[in-house]
């Protein structure tokens, strides 16, 4: 997933070397998200800015920092009261890392108009060739350089109506199809930025000297002719420092004060602002946030006559409560490995003030006003992606023993495909750590449309998932910088159980299985920091399989989505094929992989499932025992 900021500061002097530092510190925190190549815009005139430099760079940030700051023709020391500069990292998906399709893309060698782009326009082929018709030539081989060029066209082509910039992106982003979070800047509009998205996260985060008072702006619409049209309620808070309404949209300014000083930040993901600004708004999907003369405005276009609930016509001004320590590595080699170790406080933190181990009660604040809704249901269904996936599939068991109602897991992308039935007595849970997977969220709107009551489970306050969900469980977790998912794992495993455990907190027959559960998670910590003690003798395991070319991994029972998670963990780090296998399917397929020169890991759990595992490792031991010298087959027993 590409990563994006835009920073601009209005009437806040700054220096140049400071501006551009700024972008390259933002992608260095977004670095985490996985991309080849780098690059940033920025305005090279100091007052009315009339001309755009980009900078390009395949390979790490750092690469590209080197660059920028080895320039000769940039003065670094120059002030910029007004200055705006956008940045990206690369995630190839249309053409090949190198610089020409490295972001920002531009419409013309001159740099009018620049854009940032996450996400994948499904129609860029279409207006490409329109372009094309037009005259214009394409250098890359991105879907996201039809975006500036189209704006060129469209402001060229629409010049004698005068256009603001928003109103020039509101006609852009109506030809477009697919995912997106953009952010645009232009010579035409210097000291301007919009920004929209839809599919793809996007915030904006607000720094001023004095405090913003207000919690949440209303929301102005646009017609199909571009007339304004102006929410239901306005929103004023006093104070030093007001979100106030104006013309239905929301200017940003300073009570007794002449000049507005003010930043703001566009981003992708919190952890590039958080080191700048706690005070933040989550976009939403076809939201258009533009920045004009230091004013702060959020339009939608209102096609036809459909209208929205009062509910979607403001955006709140969130506070995020994440520090910058904990999207920091500290002493650990990666963020992935500071993640694995930070479990034991992690799942802490997801019982924390919910589960009383001296009573033996849980509750789930969150869904205490629809329990009793979700105890007469008619089936649980579970809807998700990848590691999400695995953590509903890890908890089915326990829930269909708890709550003894049907329990689906579906894979959404696959649920889609389907247009599977969904009836209004059906309870759906969401689950997604950035609660942002596009998959899941259309399943979800899905699943909306057609009455089910909608729960959501995500470790990201202010997400579209939780936004759009009746109800729901944050987990709690911290904020997960690896992209390969570990501790939110089993803090959303856990979210589950409790939700189970309320779920059958008033049957009699299931108290003594529940205590033995609520047992069982107040050892859980301590439990976990023991494994983690294996951190040697796992890591000379590893040494030993990590040359092979192929890795099984078996289990069955609870233990089914350790094995399917684990295989996903080794394909996601190291490139190598792994599979995880259902154990009581070897017979029908699978023993014929495992030979002389195939690992497979055994994961062997003392309950239920235990003898019979035995049994299945003996299967895969006596399969190549016969013919090799050295013996693959790791049990692990718990």
């Amino acid at each position: 997933m590409c990563g994006i900021f835009a920073y601009l500061n209005y009437q806040v002097p700054k220096t140049r070397r400071f501006v551009l530092q700024t972008l390259i510190n933002a992608l260095k925190r977004l670095e985490y998200r996985g991309y080849d190549s780098a690059g940033i815009a920025f305005e090279t005139a100091a007052k009315a800015s009339s001309s755009i430099g980009t900078v390009k760079q395949r390979g790490k940030v750092q690469a590209l920092s080197d660059v920028v700051f080895e320039k000769k023709d940039i003065d670094f020391d120059e002030t910029l009261e007004t200055h705006v500069g956008i940045a990206h990292t690369r995630w190839a998906t249309h053409g090949v890392p190198n610089e020409v399709n490295s972001h920002p893309q531009r419409s013309d060698p001159s740099n009018e108009f620049v854009v940032i782009h996450n996400g994948i326009i499904t129609n860029y082929k279409d207006l490409k060739l329109f372009l094309e018709t037009k005259g214009f030539l394409f250098e890359s081989e991105t879907d996201t350089e039809v975006i500036p060029k189209l704006a060129k066209y469209l402001y060229d082509e629409l010049e004698g109506e005068k256009l603001s910039f928003r109103e020039l992106v509101e006609r852009i982003i109506e030809q477009l199809e697919g995912a997106y979070a953009l952010v645009f800047m232009s010579t035409h509009f210097p000291g301007q930025a919009v920004a929209s998205r839809r599919g793809s996260p996007l915030l904006v985060g607000v720094k001023s000297s004095k405090h913003v008072v207000t919690d949440h702006i209303p929301v102005a619409y646009t017609s199909d002719k571009g007339h304004p049209i102006a929410p239901d309620k306005a929103f004023a808070s006093p104070g030093p420092l007001l979100l106030q309404r104006t013309d239905s949209t929301l200017n940003i300014s300073i009570e007794d004060t002449q000049e507005l000083e003010v930043e703001y930040f566009f981003a992708s993901d919190a952890s590039a602002v958080i080191e700048h600004t706690s005070r933040v708004i989550y976009l939403e999907d076809d939201d258009v946030a533009a920045v004009s003369g230091g004013h702060l405005t959020v339009h939608r276009v209102q096609r036809g006559t459909v209208r929205e609930s009062p509910e979607k016509r403001t955006r709140s001004v969130e506070t995020l409560k994440t520090e910058l320590k904990q999207i920091m590595k500290g002493s650990y080699s990666t963020f992935m490995q500071k993640e694995i170790f930070e479990q034991p406080e992690s799942i802490t933190n997801t019982m924390r003030g919910r589960v009383n181990f001296e009573t033996a009660t849980v509750k789930l604040g969150g869904l205490s006003d629809h329990i009793s809704t979700i105890r007469r249901c008619r089936r649980l269904i579970f809807i998700a992606c990848g590691t999400s996936f695995h953590s509903a599939l890890a908890t089915r068991r326990i829930l269909e023993e708890t709550t003894e109602l049907p329990v689906v897991v579906e894979l959404a992308s696959d649920f889609l495909d389907r247009n599977t039935p969904i009836f209004r007595d059906d309870v759906c849970f969401f689950i997604s750590q950035s609660g942002e997977t596009a998959d899941t969220l259309n399943a979800l709107r899905y699943c909306k449309k057609r009455g089910a009551l909608i729960v959501g489970v995500t470790n990201t306050v202010g997400s579209s998932i939780s936004r759009e969900t009746h109800c729901g469980v944050h987990i709690n977790a911290g904020p997960e910088i690896g992209v390969a998912s570990t501790k939110a794992y089993t803090s959303q495993m856990l979210a589950l159980v409790m939700f189970a455990l309320m779920m059958c907190e008033d049957r009699l027959s299931m108290q003594e299985r529940r205590l033995q559960i609520i047992k069982g998670l107040q050892q859980l910590p301590e439990l976990i920091k023991e494994v983690l003690k294996l951190d040697d003798e796992i890591h000379k395991l590893a040494e030993d399989l990590y040359k092979q070319k192929s890795l099984l991994v078996i289990g069955r029972g609870f233990q089914y989505a350790t094995c399917l998670e684990g295989a996903l963990k080794i394909k996601e780090l190291t490139y190598m094929h792994s599979e995880g296998i259902f154990a009581g399917e070897l017979k029908h397929g699978p023993l014929a992989l495992v030979d002389k020169d195939m690992p497979v890991i055994v994961v062997v759990v003392q309950d239920d499932t235990y003898t019979v595992m035995g049994l299945h490792a003996n299967q895969c031991d006596a399969d190549v025992c016969a013919s090799c010298e050295f013996n693959y087959v790791f049990p692990f027993i718990v």
